[in-house]
């Protein structure tokens, strides 16, 4: 068989589809592929949920070990994403559970006119330093984020900072997608116009190099 290079995944030129039969085929090695491709996503959807740093990347590492015990039951019509995604989202729920946290992801809520959202100042206002003015607007993007409600951060990160599509967002969140566009609209208004316009930094809550060394790492010593 095809030798491979892990390298490979940072251009993507081993298919998803080739990856995952060849692990089912036993070149379990070969998962590191996914783990790698993945580990940016799966951090900033998680953080959707859950805050603490050393609890994001548990259940990075729990759902990662999930999918592959369950690898055999994914269906390579769709995104190994997606798939994942909903594996994390369950994760990240049952450790909400377990702490007894509150989290609101149904129904309609009434709130959204007066949620807290960070003033972005004016750029006159800023640092004249670029990079100065980038790791402020960053900063202040992340933390107007943070105050979004779980439900609408999550759609927020997932369609706007990781650009899925409607549909996989719905999927992932068992939700329509009329349910989605109503979250991700409600979402944007909660985060004033200026700040919005920002948005577009996939720089956001990055998971650094050693981070994603480290997780990988921890995967492929469980599996």
């Amino acid at each position: 068989m095809e030798a491979v290079d892990i390298n490979d995944f940072n251009n993507h030129r081993i298919k998803e589809e080739t990856v995952i039969k060849r692990i089912l085929g036993g070149e379990k090695e070969l998962y590191e592929i996914l783990v790698r491709r993945n580990n940016q996503k799966l951090y900033r959807i998680i953080r959707g949920y859950l805050k603490d740093e050393s609890e994001i990347e548990d259940v990075m590492q729990n759902s990662y070990l999930k999918a592959y015990t369950k690898l055999y039951q994914f269906n390579l019509k769709s995104q190994f994403s997606t798939w994942l995604i909903r594996i994390a989202i369950n994760e990240s729920l049952a450790e909400i559970k377990k702490k007894g946290k509150m989290v609101h992801l149904g129904g309609n809520s009434q709130d959204t006119d007066d949620r807290f959202v960070l003033e972005l100042p004016d750029n006159r206002q800023l640092n004249p330093l670029e990079k100065m003015t980038r790791k402020e607007t960053k900063h202040l993007l992340e933390n107007a984020i943070d105050q979004l409600e779980e439900k609408y951060r999550t759609v927020y990160i997932m369609r706007e900072v990781e650009e899925m599509s409607l549909k996989d967002v719905a999927a992932a969140l068992d939700i329509s997608i009329s349910n989605v566009k109503i979250r991700l609209h409600r979402s944007k208004g909660m985060i004033k116009e200026t700040l919005y316009e920002m948005s577009n930094d996939t720089e956001i809550f990055e998971f650094g190099f050693s981070r994603c060394d480290r997780v990988t790492e921890q995967v492929m010593k469980r599996i």
